[in-house]
C-alpha cells in the first residue's frame, strides 16, 4: 500500500531522476529513509562516465553498510524512481534493507525503451523479488510512472 508519505519520498526520487537527466546522465533517482521518517541519503545516476555500476541504489546500499547496524538497515527504506536492477536488488539483499517503493517497474523500463528504439540492455531486467527472496515491494505507481517514462523519453530525444 502506497501512502501520501511514500509518494511525497517517491516524488523526490523522480526530482533526483530529472537531475541526473539534466546532467547529462540517465534518469534514476534514490533515497533511503530511516524508520523514524529521517531522509539519510539520496543520490541519483552517475553512468554517463561510463561506469554503470554507479547507480543511487547500489550507492544506497554502500552507505547504508558503513553507516547503519543490522537492524537499523532491516528497518529503513529505500525509495526509487525505477525498480532495482538485479545488481542493485542484489546488493539491496546482501546489506539487509528493509522495504523498497518504486515509481517505476522493470517491466515498465523495459517496454519503454522497446517503444523508443533504445538498444537492448545487457542485463535482464528482472524484479526485484526474483532477485530478493525476502523483499518487501511496493509499485510501481501509475501518476509517477508517467512522469519518470517522459524523463526517458527527453533522454533519448537527446541521442
Amino acid at each position: 500500500m502506497i501512502s501520501e508519505t511514500d509518494l511525497q519520498y517517491l516524488r523526490r526520487c523522480v526530482e533526483l531522476a530529472e537531475t541526473a537527466l539534466e546532467k547529462g546522465d540517465e534518469p534514476f533517482g534514490s533515497i533511503l529513509v530511516s524508520a523514524a521518517g529521517d531522509m539519510l541519503f539520496e543520490d541519483h545516476n552517475h553512468v554517463a562516465g561510463g561506469d554503470h555500476t554507479q547507480h543511487p541504489e547500489f550507492a544506497i546500499a554502500r552507505w547504508a553498510a558503513n553507516n547503519l547496524t543490522p537492524e537499523e538497515r532491516s528497518k529503513a527504506t529505500v525509495y526509487t524512481s525505477g525498480e532495482h536492477c538485479p545488481m542493485c536488488a542484489a546488493a539491496h539483499g546482501w546489506v539487509g534493507l528493509g522495504r523498497i517503493v518504486y515509481a517505476s517497474s522493470s517491466e515498465q523500463l523495459s517496454g519503454w525503451m522497446s517503444e523508443l528504439g533504445a538498444p537492448p540492455a545487457r542485463v535482464r531486467n528482472l524484479a526485484i523479488g526474483d532477485v530478493i527472496v525476502d523483499a518487501q515491494v511496493d509499485g510501481p505507481v501509475p501518476e509517477l510512472a508517467e512522469r519518470v517514462h517522459q524523463l526517458h523519453r527527453r533522454l533519448h530525444a537527446t541521442k
